[in-house]
């Protein structure tokens, strides 16, 4: 499968084919994670609940790093 990159305002973007956006079920406004790995990136669906928890889990342990820390002992 290919794509082009593209001029989107002042940002270079990709227009996913339909094809693939119809396999994996994404819609307008989804989020997608992208990872530079090397000479490549890769493209994935972000999970929603996984990163709710995740962001949570960051306030957290930012707010609370001290008394963690001792938990863990």
């Amino acid at each position: 499968m290919e794509a082009k990159i593209r001029n989107i305002g002042n940002s270079l973007g990709i227009i996913l084919p339909k094809e693939l956006t119809d396999a994996l079920h994404l819609r307008s406004g989804d989020k997608l994670t992208i990872v530079k790995k090397g000479n490549t990136i890769e493209i994935s669906q972000q999970d929603t609940d996984f990163a709710e928890w995740a962001e949570a889990y960051r306030e957290l342990n930012a707010s609370y790093k001290d008394v963690l820390t001792e938990l863990a002992k």
